[in-house]
């Protein structure tokens, strides 16, 4: 019998690909945003590692950001003992009081699933409270600014952007222009304004989408999808409008992108069972 040849790189590539795509169905949290940013972030590349902090794996969680969603977001998502074992401390600090426990807590950053799972959750905690300061819906660009800057930071420079974008960038977030000049400042060492910056984070993440195949803009709004033709049964109180669009966005995301699919739907069990069910049943 002849030898398959299996490529590694290829097979590490969609097993993180993969993971994403669940995170996505199990969120509700676009697909095409997730893939963008990983790719941005780490390349895909499940055990990055960032050279100047304590930045790690697929999303690039420092140990206190990566803390703090386990701690709120873990046991749902079967990482109770994760989440049961992290404490705040002292100002506000996230700890683990036993050694081994907290280097294996870390070391889930450097697990395709684990890490897509909390980037997505982290993301839809970020679109809810980016929506309820401004008032408009979210998108990805809005997302990766909270990433890059914070919650805080995110929801100033977003204001600034609405009322004043030629406002220069540096001179609003001096401490993180010192950090990433190049972000900051173009190659001649012309301050960017806040516009500039925006629309190059925007860029940067539709091109890491599509480097990677993705079907759709990582930097768009993230509206509910439409509606499909399948009758859809709601669960847990959910209304029919909102099951179906929910499936709908799932199909989309997990089926090779036929269709665009931007949703932060937020799902309940019995409608991403539901999801699960018809994917199966397409062979998905």
């Amino acid at each position: 019998m002849g030898s398959i040849n299996v490529n590694p790189v290829a097979s590490r590539a969609g097993a993180v690909q993969s993971a994403i795509a669940l995170a996505s169905a199990k969120t509700g949290i676009d697909f095409n945003y997730l893939l963008g940013q990983a790719q941005v972030e780490s390349g895909l590349n499940a055990n990055a590692r960032a050279g100047t902090s304590s930045a790690s794996g697929l999303y690039q969680f420092i140990d206190q950001s990566w803390l703090a969603v386990v701690k709120k977001h873990g046991a749902e998502h079967g990482l109770g003992w994760a989440a049961d074992s992290i404490q705040q401390g002292a100002g506000g600090k996230l700890t683990v009081a036993d050694a081994g426990t907290r280097q294996a807590i870390l070391a889930l950053r450097n697990d395709p699933e684990a890490a897509s799972l909390m980037a997505a959750e982290h993301a839809a905690d970020n679109k809810a409270a980016i929506e309820g300061s401004l008032g408009r819906t979210a998108t990805g660009t809005d997302l990766y600014m909270a990433h890059f800057l914070g919650l805080g930071g995110a929801r100033s420079f977003l204001r600034q952007l609405d009322s004043n974008p030629n406002k220069i960038g540096a001179a609003l977030f001096p401490a993180a222009a010192n950090a990433n000049r190049n972000i900051f400042y173009a190659g001649n060492g012309q301050p960017r304004t806040i516009a500039d910056i925006y629309q190059r984070f925007a860029a940067k993440l539709d091109k890491g989408a599509a480097d990677v195949g993705a079907t759709g803009l990582a930097s768009a709004k993230l509206d509910p999808g439409t509606a499909t033709d399948t009758e859809i049964i709601p669960g847990n109180g959910e209304s029919q409008s909102g099951a179906t669009h929910w499936a709908q966005a799932t199909l989309d995301q997990l089926n090779g992108g036929a269709r665009r699919a931007e949703t932060v739907l937020r799902p309940t069990p019995d409608n991403a069972r539901l999801a699960y069910m018809m994917l199966a049943s397409m062979g998905g």
